[in-house]
């Protein structure tokens, strides 16, 4: 056995040992949920976890002692965001008012990881229906980030965000439908990635569906391009998804970025917010692409203001979510939710079919921009993590203020978009920059955020202390 902790190894680093019969799934497993009963009660980052996972272990153990691996990921740990069916358990979405009963099969993305030889360790939690960036629901409580448990772990993705920084496994998966990925993962010094809209197949679509999109949380950014590799395969449950093209997102991933024309852009249709540390970071990666030969220039795409458009988007799907709901069940849902959806379910059929014409529009001109510049370089974040046990009060303003003003437009462009961590800040919290390219070229992504990553040299989270 390695003397390394297995629980702090990337997939590619597990994968390895495995090959070299220097490490076996089953003694990975067994490190990771060593650490996951010594961490998880006060991270609280699983809505379940999944009985079987030492039988899975087992079964891929005997394979790559027979020399016969099944797939790309085989006996490597993966959580799943408990938005997404798994077989056997229920699809609780965070909420006291969802269905209690095991789900029958798998999704797509799932289906993927299992054919892959993954192992599944359980579900993640989530906010409710995914609906904000504070990770907590009233169903499992708060999520807590791993660098700091005063702070949130960010949402909607937060169980699968604190688990990669918990080192609860190297994989996690994911949903995006205004930044669910990439917000945690910038909170908790993670990559995120939000592919191409339809690159990962979804079933059955959720309240979002029209802007979410399925995607890897994981410590490195080759992890996040084998894991895409193997969520992103045809299936025909799902009309809207993309051709299947097998393919391996590390290719080339190591290429760097000379030559590639990157804008560094302020502003998505609005002044967003965005603190000194934050600027500091973007300036930060800014000058690691520049040093590594990529034109890097200051550009606006000229977006409307996108806060017109998502609002509709995000107020009209929560509507849908409580007017569907039993109505004398709706007081267990969040209030915050319930606001949201008291303040926008009047919307006219002509105001939604507006924001569904200037989405049409962003999507243009972010096309138009593409032509100009291989990459967009942005903030992930107005700020670092905030504080986990915080009120959710004016849900609205914060959408545009605090959680998600730089991630939502690239759902409404449907390009995209990877979250990748730059350094701590003076607390100790990580920051991050977000790099989005037009759509289908994730390849341009995961080449930027591999030098970023390679300059950067972020460190695991620190989990000693008195609190930890």
């Amino acid at each position: 056995m390695t003397s390394t902790d297995p629980a702090l190894l990337s997939a590619e680093q597990l994968l390895s040992l495995y090959a070299r019969r220097a490490l076996s799934p089953v003694e990975a497993l067994k490190a990771v949920t060593e650490r996951i009963a010594r961490y998880n009660p006060w991270v609280n980052a699983f809505a379940a976890l999944n009985p079987r996972a030492l039988s899975q272990a087992g079964e891929s153990e005997a394979r790559w002692r027979a020399g016969r691996p099944i797939g790309p990921l085989d006996g490597v740990p993966v959580t799943v965001k408990d938005v997404m069916n798994v077989t056997g358990f229920p699809t609780r979405r965070g909420s006291r008012l969802s269905d209690t009963a095991p789900a029958t099969e798998d999704a797509p993305a799932v289906m993927g990881l299992k054919a892959a030889g993954a192992v599944i360790l359980g579900k993640t939690t989530t906010t409710e229906f995914g609906w904000k960036t504070p990770g907590d629901n009233p169903l499992t409580g708060v999520t807590r980030n791993p660098w700091d448990p005063r702070r949130t772990a960010g949402g909607s993705s937060s169980g699968a965000a604190a688990a990669g920084a918990a080192c609860f496994g190297p994989l996690h998966v994911g949903t995006d439908a205004g930044g669910s990925i990439r917000i945690p993962a910038a909170y908790c010094g993670l990559v995120g990635v939000k592919p191409t809209y339809g690159r990962v197949p979804q079933w059955p679509h959720g309240a979002f569906s029209a802007v979410s999109v399925a995607g890897p949380i994981t410590r490195t950014v080759r992890d996040a391009a084998l894991m895409l590799g193997v969520m992103g395969r045809a299936d025909a449950r799902d009309p809207f998804c993309l051709p299947d093209e097998a393919q391996d997102w590390r290719s080339g991933i190591e290429t760097g970025v000379a030559g590639l024309r990157v804008a560094l852009v302020r502003r998505l249709g609005f002044d967003a917010p965005l603190d000194a540390e934050g600027e500091a970071a973007l300036e930060r990666a800014a000058d690691w692409l520049r040093g590594a030969g990529a034109i890097v220039e200051d550009a606006d795409p000229g977006l409307p203001d996108t806060r017109q458009i998502f609002g509709r988007v995000w107020g009209v799907a929560l509507a849908r979510l409580v007017a569907t709901a039993p109505e004398d069940k709706r007081s267990l849902l969040d209030a915050g939710l319930e606001e949201v959806a008291r303040r926008e379910g009047g919307m006219s059929a002509v105001d939604f079919l507006g924001a569904e014409a200037m989405r049409t529009e962003a999507a243009h001109l972010m096309g138009q921009f593409h032509l100009r510049h291989d990459l967009l370089l942005c903030p992930t974040t107005p700020t670092a993590a905030f504080a986990a046990d915080q009120p959710t009060l004016h849900p609205t303003q914060a959408l545009w203020r605090d959680w998600a003003p730089w991630t939502f437009a690239f759902n409404l462009t449907r390009q995209p978009a990877i979250s990748v961590p730059t350094n701590l800040d003076a607390e100790g919290m990580p920051r991050a920059v977000q790099l989005a390219a037009a759509q289908g070229r994730e390849d341009l992504c995961f080449r930027a955020a591999r030098l970023i990553e390679r300059a950067a040299a972020m460190p695991l989270s620190d989990m000693a202390g008195p609190q930890r």
